[in-house]
């Protein structure tokens, strides 16, 4: 196996095709077509379904990846040390986040520092938040939970109370607090599958013997906000993420504190990275100001 050949077939599963693969590379399509063939042809392996213009990866192609993503990030840290006195400059970060609110005060120092370090952030539940960063969709992560395992490396951010709201109008908004018994019998308003904040009352609710039954399911925390402004019913979100929002009414739960941890990871493989290992730095001096 040779070198051009493992990254010609990396490129090609990580751009979605040989075209994009080629035009990564700066080499001709043939090229990357002819590169992944004898890889293919030497180990008697099929690595891409090709269907058309389209492929896609095969389970041996999706093992292959995964040793791929590893090896050439462990170049990438590589060829950062070796130029560990140039600047961070023409360097990208992707981040992923169950609620941008968490780290938005470390993305202003972040920033300050580093004006030339272009970023991505977008919006998924917890368990996106996991899948991206194992697919190397993005290079940190915000979620509601310590992560298990060994395979991060984390910062704890926060640790804040869930707390049920309503709209102004809704009979519930003149009380200041609930039972979970009473929230299980209102009009539900929660998040996706997949929401550690959906996760976390379920949990409690059947630890006590209580049914909890969304009647509206709503993709996203701005979603879930906008349901029960105009329209009404009981939704659940941390109180550090309520807001500001005249509509809403925060009511606390008063026989549970269910406590919502938000953290900062990265896969531990990826921590060397000198963007990320930036961003953590800024992270923890943040953190330790308070």
């Amino acid at each position: 196996m040779r070198y051009v050949q493992l990254r010609a077939f990396h490129y090609v599963a990580v751009c979605g095709g040989f075209s994009r693969a080629a035009e990564a590379l700066c080499l001709t399509q043939p090229a990357i077509s002819d590169q992944v063939r004898k890889l293919e042809e030497e180990y008697d392996v099929i690595l891409f379904n090709r269907h058309k213009k389209q492929v896609s990866l095969t389970s041996a192609g999706q093992r292959l990846l995964e040793i791929s993503h590893r090896m050439f990030e462990v170049e990438k840290q590589a060829l950062e040390l070796l130029s560990e006195s140039r600047a961070l400059r023409a360097e990208s970060l992707r981040v992923v986040a169950d609620s941008a609110h968490h780290m938005l005060h470390i993305l202003g120092r972040f920033r300050e520092r580093y004006p030339d370090v272009g970023m991505v952030v977008s919006a998924g539940n917890s368990e996106e938040v996991i899948a991206q960063l194992y697919d190397y969709e993005a290079e940190i992560g915000i979620l509601g939970e310590m992560p298990k395992g060994r395979d991060f490396e984390t910062i704890k951010l926060s640790s804040t109370p869930l707390i049920a709201f309503t709209n102004t109008e809704h009979p519930l908004s003149k009380r200041k607090k609930i039972t979970l018994a009473e929230l299980c019998d209102q009009f539900l308003v929660l998040r996706e599958r997949g929401s550690k904040t959906r996760q976390s009352v379920e949990a409690a609710a059947q630890a006590r013997g209580l049914k909890l039954k969304p009647a509206i399911e709503a993709e996203g925390r701005e979603a879930v906000r906008e349901i029960v402004a105009t329209s009404g019913g009981v939704g659940v979100v941390s109180s550090a993420e309520f807001g500001q929002d005249p509509r809403l009414v925060p009511i606390r739960l008063s026989d549970c504190e269910l406590l919502m941890d938000e953290a900062l990871v990265c896969l531990r493989e990826r921590a060397g990275g000198k963007v990320i290992r930036a961003f953590f730095e800024t992270a923890r001096e943040v953190a330790a100001a308070g």
